[in-house]
């Protein structure tokens, strides 16, 4: 028997019910942008094992995989929109999001899709990973939550629909009203539509070989009221997103990145970062990531994607002008400059940094 929401901790501080009600236990809030907080797991270092326990073709090039821990104990809880790294080898480690319409604490399931071209790590998923293998995974993260509302638009694209999934779920359960638009190269490459058709005229299908693509600046040209947008996709889709809904208020648009923003690094410059709790000031070179640099120095620190679009980097400035290249922070939380992913973001202009690490 499946438990839904499990595990919630909700403040006691007497305010209504919102997303800080529902914070899995051994996880937190980060984050200065309040209608973009993340969530983050208490122990970033602690690793499970969990086992494959079905396996089925989502679509063409998408396989869905199922995850429970191998003693029956539960797992941990989590949210929609979170994901998880899996480590597929010692050298590679993964990113998905966690995409059940419930929010199942005896087991998880993740959507892969095979990118020949990519860098391997879905291709030996695929290749190798069958019913009965043994996966060691992190605790989930979650850099795109669904903030309470009483309406949402969904939008995503190819495989950007496993956190959309999951977001549908949570609707369903708040009694929020809701539609989603889910685009596709052709129908046989868009997973879960199965268990997507079941909500009838809510959801419309538009693979692009037969419907071609979505006018968004058609569809987002009124503006809803107490209405909040959720999107995740490739990079042509989001960038139509932002500047089709760049009219709505401010905080209306979420959206999630699977690959880096494209930056250009011609004029990067080297700069000087003092690491205060280690007691160090290194010289970080044009060519070298503060990651790169700390991790050199034997400075501990919390890594994973290595593109800025996983968020486990994420560092505290002290000190200095970061200039932010991540897919993550919001507009806002830029202007800030208090925190910084060191794997991808350097200093602005040169200029030195202090770093709570």
């Amino acid at each position: 028997m499946s438990t839904s929401s499990p595990g919630l901790q909700a403040e006691q501080n007497g305010s209504k019910s919102d997303h800080k009600d529902l914070i899995p236990e051994g996880s937190h809030l980060t984050g200065s942008d309040p209608d973009h907080e993340r969530v983050v797991p208490n122990d970033p270092l602690a690793r499970l094992t969990v086992k494959v326990t079905d396996r089925n073709e989502a679509s063409e090039g998408v396989v869905a995989l199922t995850l429970a821990d191998p003693d029956g104990r539960p797992l941990p809880g989590w949210t929609p929109g979170a994901h998880i790294d899996v480590h597929v080898d010692d050298e590679r480690v993964r990113q998905y999001s966690l995409c059940s319409i419930d929010q199942d604490q005896e087991r998880w399931r993740i959507g892969v899709l095979h990118e020949p071209a990519g860098r391997g790590g879905s291709q030996a998923i695929h290749n190798t990973v069958q019913v009965g293998t043994h996966l060691t995974v992190s605790h989930p993260r979650n850099n795109f939550v669904l903030i309470p509302s009483k309406r949402y638009i969904f939008i995503a694209g190819g495989i950007g629909v496993t956190p959309i999934v999951s977001m549908i779920g949570q609707a369903e359960r708040a009694g929020a009203d809701w539609s989603l638009v889910y685009g596709g190269r052709s129908r046989n490459t868009m997973a879960f539509m199965d268990e997507l058709s079941a909500y009838g005229d809510r959801v419309r299908f538009v693979p692009e070989d037969t419907d071609g693509r979505v006018d968004f600046g058609e569809y987002l040209r009124d503006v809803q009221d107490e209405t909040l947008i959720f999107c995740c996709g490739p990079e042509p889709l989001l960038n139509a997103v932002e500047k089709s809904s760049s009219h709505w208020p401010d905080g209306s648009l979420h959206t999630e990145r699977f690959v880096p923003k494209k930056v250009d690094a011609s004029e990067d410059v080297e700069f000087d970062v003092e690491f205060v709790d280690s007691g160090l000031t290194l010289r970080v070179p044009a060519d070298k990531s503060i990651l790169e640099i700390a991790e050199s120095a034997g400075v501990p620190v919390l890594s994973s994607c290595g593109e800025g679009t996983c968020g486990t980097c994420e560092t505290s400035v002290l000190a200095g002008t970061p200039d932010h290249r991540d897919s993550i922070l919001t507009d806002s939380e830029k202007e800030r400059g208090d925190t910084m992913f060191i794997c991808v973001s350097r200093s602005l202009g040169g200029c030195p940094l202090k770093l709570m690490l």
